[in-house]
């Protein structure tokens, strides 16, 4: 049954429908990549400028991909990085992106036991003044077991916001330990039918529940495999772009009728104006015109090559 305050996958459901695409924006600002017109003029600049920096640039993206997608997915490091002022920036990118109409999920990778898992759930989710951060979702590691999840799913509920826990990462090494055999089968999928098991118990209106599945784009296979297994968890799928993840390789995330997925791409087109296809087109002073142009090439390869289509065509 859902919550007063709404429920997580009902609303990314809605939001994917109304814009009519799976895209999710990550934003990494990064100093060195960042258009000539926000790079600090300083040879070292402060903590202070960088964070600055980090904001505006991130502002301009928000800018130009509210009105086309329904997500963005700041990665905390990038601000954590540069100490209070970045988180400074942080909050205030969140704040700015929910404004604006976008779900907000933070890539935190959080997680601990006990009252500090709990600290964590409080602290991320929860939009507008429901917590410190405001974040729709939070990204969380599940190797710490099932106790350390459960306050992240209780406060997820209480609050309508959702998680998305690690299950099959994009990285090369992730396998290392995510492939391990256990009792006959990879971890991956022992950590799979327990997420899909959380997410059954909290299903909303929509099919999904509040909990979903990291599943990255460079492992199409397991993606598919996943698929099947996980009918009613929400995948976030990172990859996509600068790792390697094409649109072919994302199709398999997909229900039938282009739900049960978001599809990531940060520096494919945050920093779209420094790629071949659009450096000579735009260059650095008009990089939120490559920013959109990068979207939209993205949300085209995905209608096309996914059943995410079938959301294009309704709309």
């Amino acid at each position: 049954m859902n919550s007063p305050v709404g429920h997580f996958a009902d609303q990314l459901a809605a939001a994917v429908r109304r814009c009519g695409n799976p895209v999710l924006v990550g934003l990494d600002p990064r100093l060195a990549q960042l258009p000539d017109s926000l790079r600090p003029s300083d040879a070292k600049p402060s903590w202070s400028a960088q964070a600055d920096a980090y904001e505006q640039f991130s502002r301009g993206v928000i800018d130009v991909v509210a009105p086309l997608v329904p997500a963005v997915k700041p990665q905390t490091a990038f601000f954590e990085q540069l100490g209070p002022h970045g988180m400074a920036a942080l909050g205030s990118v969140v704040r700015y992106a929910s404004e604006k109409g976008l779900l907000v999920i933070l890539d935190g990778k959080r997680n601990d036991i006990g009252s500090t898992a709990q600290a964590y759930a409080e602290g991320f989710l929860g939009s507008g003044d429901k917590s410190g951060w405001g974040a729709d979702a939070l990204t969380v590691s599940p190797y710490l077991g099932d106790d350390s999840l459960s306050p992240f799913v209780e406060v997820a509920q209480q609050r309508g916001a959702g998680i998305f826990v690690l299950v099959k990462t994009s990285n090369p090494g992730g396998g290392a330990f995510q492939d391990l055999v256990a009792d006959g089968r990879p971890i991956y999928r022992h950590v799979a039918e327990h997420v899909e098991t959380l997410a059954a118990d909290t299903a909303g209106d929509c099919g999904y529940g509040c909990v979903g599945a990291v599943v990255g784009a460079t492992y199409p296979q397991q993606l598919d495999e996943l698929r099947k297994a996980m009918p009613h968890t929400w995948f976030l799928i990172p990859g996509y772009g600068s790792q390697g993840g094409t649109a072919a390789d994302v199709a398999g995330g997909f229900d039938a009728d282009g739900l049960g997925a978001i599809v990531n791409s940060s520096r494919a087109i945050i920093f779209a104006h420094a790629r071949p296809e659009y450096a000579e087109r735009f260059g650095p002073s008009r990089w939120q015109e490559a920013v959109e142009a990068a979207t939209r090439q993205m949300i085209e390869k995905l209608a096309d090559q996914t059943p995410a289509g079938q959301l294009a065509s309704s709309n």
